[in-house]
């Protein structure tokens, strides 16, 4: 290649001029932003856009080939006032200056875009689209809020994927604008309803598809700051794929269109199947090995166990029996929900009371008849240990001295007189013989070592 210092001693030819140039404007200009007006609008049958942008003093000619054109939301016609992000080029061929275009927007979303950018750059340096913040999404969500229009398309799709997919999640819908002036504010209102309701664990906040001015109030500083705060996890379903809105990046997940959303958060009815399929098989598994571990502890249990007799061992026979039972019943519930019934009649058949009855009325007479006797046997001892304790004290009763021809002499107050000193003469006293008792009075009273004798005493 050929600088332009070695002009004096060159000749280019006009391709070498042209290439140098492109190449000089490619590299010196990466990409620049024109804001001017459209004029000679061309769209030929290839898809690509050709035109030129003017202002009142100058004009350039631009190209936007089909494979960037498809990414603009709107069609451009003569006089649009546009803002057109390119590269400076050169057109070899003609020599002509030009603009080969990478995006196109209207002059007012160029005015959005650059406020865009700047409250994406500031809640960025906040930390709201942090994934530290971000809330994790319920698995399977009990109750949904969503947030957008009552008439749009989009509560439309979201209600049609539930229906498909998992028609048992109740829905609150809270309708609210979704673009113009107005809607930011009622969007904030919506979600602080949801909120005030306290009955959605997850809420979808979004809209349809729509130009930069349209989804602009999902942009909203407030709104944003709203999202950021909610205790419950928001899923932000603004439905353009290409770019985010604030919403968007503040929200715990981001959706790319409101079906999108909807598909996210509903479980798939056949996977769910599959998996409930799973768990009851895993659940079958682990309750077959509990009762194989039971019945292995219940059999080291029944070895290490010493039997007192024959009833206790045919107690162990019956409740091995039991177990056996139970186990095959157990397994046929598992197999066949059907025969439970008839199962449990018949065991309840096999284990009928009245025979336990019997044995209990038989065993009580036995028990009866044993009492009886031993209370018979018990009151002829008893009967005859009496007799014995009479005897012996009819031999010490004073009754059987009187029976000799004794006699207990009692003075006027009752008391026996054992002594002479105990009475005077005169005194009238009792005497008290074994058959009747009779008085006397004291005439004489005789020394102790004196031996009584009436006659002397009469002479």
């Amino acid at each position: 290649m050929h600088s332009f210092s070695d002009r004096s001693h060159h000749a280019f030819s006009v391709s070498e001029l042209n290439r140098q140039v492109k190449s000089l404007l490619e590299s010196s200009f990466l990409q620049v932003r024109v804001q001017g007006e459209i004029s000679n609008f061309a769209k030929p049958s290839s898809g690509h856009w050709y035109f030129t942008l003017k202002d009142g003093k100058a004009q350039v000619k631009c190209a936007l080939f089909r494979n960037k054109n498809l990414r603009v939301k709107f069609l451009p016609k003569d006089g649009d006032q546009v803002v057109l992000t390119a590269k400076v080029s050169l057109y070899e061929g003609r020599g002509d200056f030009q603009l080969i275009g990478e995006m196109l927007e209207a002059d007012g979303e160029g005015q959005l875009q650059q406020a865009y950018e700047a409250l994406k750059t500031s809640l960025s340096k906040e930390g709201l689209f942090s994934a530290t913040h971000k809330q994790a999404i319920p698995s399977h969500p009990k109750h949904l809020g969503v947030i957008t229009s009552a008439s749009g398309a989009a509560i439309h799709d979201v209600l049609s994927v539930l229906k498909r997919r998992f028609p048992s999640l109740p829905v609150t819908i809270y309708p609210s604008a979704v673009q113009g002036t107005e809607a930011a504010a009622q969007l904030k209102a919506a979600l602080t309803l949801a909120l005030q309701h306290k009955q959605a664990d997850l809420i979808i906040i979004g809209r349809g598809g729509g130009s930069l001015e349209d989804l602009w109030p999902f942009n909203d500083e407030a709104l944003a700051r709203a999202i950021f705060a909610c205790p419950v996890p928001i899923i932000s379903a603004v439905g353009h794929e290409v770019d985010f809105s604030i919403a968007d990046l503040v929200a715990d997940l981001r959706a790319p269109t409101p079906s999108a959303a909807a598909e996210l958060i509903s479980p798939d009815q056949d996977a769910m199947r599959i998996l409930l399929d799973q768990q009851t098989n895993r659940l079958h598994r682990q309750l077959k090995e509990k009762l194989n571990y039971q019945h292995q502890r219940v059999s080291h249990l029944r070895q290490r166990l010493r039997h007192p007799g024959e009833r206790i061992k045919g107690q162990q026979n019956k409740l091995n029996t039991t177990e056996q039972r139970l186990i095959l019943a157990i397994n046929q519930y598992l197999t066949k929900a059907k025969h439970l019934y008839s199962l449990q009649d018949q065991k309840l058949n096999q284990f009928h009371p009245n025979s336990k009855i019997e044995q209990r009325r038989s065993l009580l007479l036995r028990h009866e008849e044993r009492l009886t006797h031993l209370l018979h046997q018990r009151n002829d001892q008893k009967r005859y240990s009496l007799g014995q304790l009479i005897t012996r004290l009819n031999a010490v009763s004073p009754l059987a001295t009187l029976e000799r021809g004794y006699a207990i002499v009692q003075n006027s107050d009752s008391q026996v007189i054992t002594q002479t000193a105990q009475i005077n003469i005169g005194d009238i006293v009792t005497n008290r013989l074994h058959k009747g008792s009779f008085n006397s009075r004291i005439e004489a009273i005789y020394p102790e070592n004196k031996p009584a004798n009436p006659r002397n005493e009469h002479d």
